[in-house]
């Protein structure tokens, strides 16, 4: 049996979404025609409203549906610090942790020459030009770790480095109430070199 044209179109959509194999978009689609049309409709509502008006903060690059974005017109943040990032689900995370008042610059990806992504599309340019404004006096680099991101980390950290602003990195290694046993051997490896003085 083969659904009706519409349903196998709502079914090859889903699909756009990450994770979502046939399967999985299959349920999907029948499940909002068939138990819940209304949520299927403030579904369709909702995102098109959202392709519509959420754009890119001039500033930083995250989404946003203002430009400049709430946090990059923040008065009480520390101007002088600036985190890098790969996305703005990055973002997110650090922001729901409270811990960093510093902004932040997303890069919306990671360099990667096998699929033809290097600096330019990365936005690096933009920031070399944002940090030679002279306000920002560090940089944290949080990429992923990941071969790519740790590339990526490497090329901007030797751009940065030409203008005189401090580079950091986040930390990696062992998590919060992990246990050693059950760590793997590279996050082991970068905990190690990673590790701080006590004293």
């Amino acid at each position: 049996m083969s659904f009706s044209p519409l349903i196998q179109q709502l079914i090859k959509s889903l699909r756009c979404l990450p994770g979502v194999g046939p399967k999985s978009a299959q349920r999907m689609a029948l499940y909002l025609l068939e138990h819940d049309r209304p949520a299927a409709l403030e579904l369709a509502a909702s995102l098109h409203e959202a392709v519509e008006r959420v754009g890119e903060c001039a500033s930083c690059r995250t989404l946003s549906e203002v430009s400049p974005c709430g946090i990059c017109t923040s008065s009480s943040r520390d101007r002088s610090v600036l985190c890098v990032l790969e996305s703005p689900v990055d973002m997110l995370a650090i922001e729901q942790t409270g811990g960093f008042g510093g902004y932040y610059f997303v890069l919306k990806g990671h360099l990667s020459p096998i699929d033809g992504v290097g600096p330019d599309d990365l936005g690096i340019d933009a920031l070399v030009e944002r940090l030679r404004g002279g306000e920002v006096r560090e940089v944290i680099l949080a990429t992923n770790p990941t071969v790519e991101g740790e590339a990526t980390a490497h090329y901007i950290a030797e751009q940065v480095r030409e203008l005189g602003v401090r580079v950091s990195r986040i930390a990696h290694g062992v998590p919060v109430g992990g246990e050693l046993e059950f760590i793997d051997g590279g996050t082991l490896a970068h905990a190690l070199a990673g590790r701080r003085s006590l004293n």
